[in-house]
């Protein structure tokens, strides 16, 4: 997959296509849980600030959980969002990892086509966490006016 670029109002069918769907090995609940939390310690580091900006989330729509980057649930908001290679690949990346982890199954491979360099992202340990900022650029569940 290459970089995409939604336009104001893409169809939601459109955009969940590009997400990658999984399931939980431990069951819904608990595995989106542990999902969640993982996922607020994977992302862009700024090491001068200690803070690190969350890539992905994990997103659940009509009984099905996709890992997708911010970026697209903007664009599922009907907001203009441009993706880009390197984006899509941190993503990858990131569903790489919580499948080794035993934390997700994928749907399907197709993230393993596109994957960034590890180097491209940070993962902060359970036991630093508090030693870091957390930053989400996107809140699941608030709507901003």
């Amino acid at each position: 997959m290459s970089g995409i670029e939604y336009a104001l109002n893409t169809d939601s069918s459109e955009v969940l296509s590009n997400m990658i769907q999984v399931t939980f090995p431990e069951g819904d609940e608990e595995g989106f849980r542990k999902t969640k939390e993982t996922l607020e310690r994977m992302g862009v580091a700024s090491n001068q600030a200690s803070t690190l900006y969350q890539s992905a989330h994990v997103f659940h729509k009509r009984d099905k959980y996709y890992i997708c980057h911010f970026k697209e649930l903007f664009a599922l908001d009907g907001k203009r969002a441009e993706i880009s290679d390197d984006d899509f690949g941190r993503r990858n990346l990131i569903v790489k990892y919580l499948t080794e982890w035993g934390l997700i199954r994928p749907i399907s491979d197709a993230y393993k086509s596109q994957l960034a360099h590890p180097s491209k992202l940070k993962i902060i340990k359970y036991s630093d966490r508090e030693k870091w900022n957390l930053e989400s650029k996107y809140s699941i569940g608030v709507k901003k006016f």
